[in-house]
């Protein structure tokens, strides 16, 4: 009988040391608009990435959110963050990359220029993530709300573009998160946008006192309405991810 126990725990450790990670991991790089944000106290103010995993099914897709606040496509690199992700990555694991609203700033650790350096560092994501055997996911970057005499302005440019062009070039998936959002955004407008953001009266939420005008990163609802318009951009951009869906 000690004989027969023995010889199943080892049975069982065997089993453990040779199991394989069969979850699809979907990795998110990124900034600030889809950055995990602190919850505590009662803040309000959430990247679309932080509620992206209540779209797949856990069981089978893990989403790993990495994107942080301030960073470009340059200093995620040049910090060491892309680092981090490069070492979780296996086979089979896709990357979603969006980046530009730091890219624009003019400070040297940030700045790239589009059709320049902006298009290398994201040349450099997708290689490195394919040579790992990743799938990347190129993402243009979200809109601003920035509404003048009655019209949502583009605060972008030629940024807006670049994910795209690299995408077409380098034969990978692209979402252009940007039109998705200018969409939902014009649709909702002026007024109605209002809802997705950071934008709070003096005295209307206990957590922001004095009140808050932030016109680019979201509230709860806000990142919850982004997160599955992407989530469904890109179960219809990689019909393989469908069958994942929540």
């Amino acid at each position: 009988m000690k004989k027969s126990f023995c010889l199943i725990l080892i049975i069982i450790e065997l089993s453990c040391v040779f199991s394989v990670d069969k979850t699809i991991t979907i990795f998110i790089v990124g900034d600030s608009t889809a950055a995990n944000k602190d919850t505590s106290g009662g803040k309000l103010e959430r990247g679309w990435g932080q509620l992206f995993q209540n779209y797949f099914n856990k069981n089978f897709v893990v989403v790993d959110n990495h994107a942080l606040n301030g960073r470009s496509s340059k200093s995620f690199i040049d910090e060491g963050q892309w680092a981090k992700v490069t070492k979780l990555m296996k086979k089979g694991d896709y990357v979603l990359i969006q980046f530009g609203h730091n890219d624009e700033k003019a400070d040297e650790a940030r700045h790239t220029d589009p059709g320049s350096t902006f298009d290398q560092y994201l040349t450099k994501y997708v290689t490195e993530t394919k040579n790992l055997g990743g799938i990347p996911v190129l993402m243009s970057p979200v809109v601003r709300r920035n509404w003048k005499n009655g019209v949502l302005v583009d605060t972008h440019g030629e940024y807006r573009y670049t994910a795209k062009n690299v995408a077409t070039n380098l034969k990978v998936n692209f979402i252009d998160a940007n039109s998705i959002t200018e969409k939902l955004e014009s649709d909702l407008g002026e007024e109605g946008s209002k809802k997705l953001h950071m934008i709070y009266e003096p005295g209307q939420e206990a957590a922001y006192p004095d009140g808050s005008n932030d016109n680019t990163h979201y509230n709860v609802y806000g990142a919850k309405t982004v997160a599955k318009l992407l989530a469904d951009a890109l179960m219809a951009e990689v019909p393989a991810l469908a069958q994942y869906k929540k």
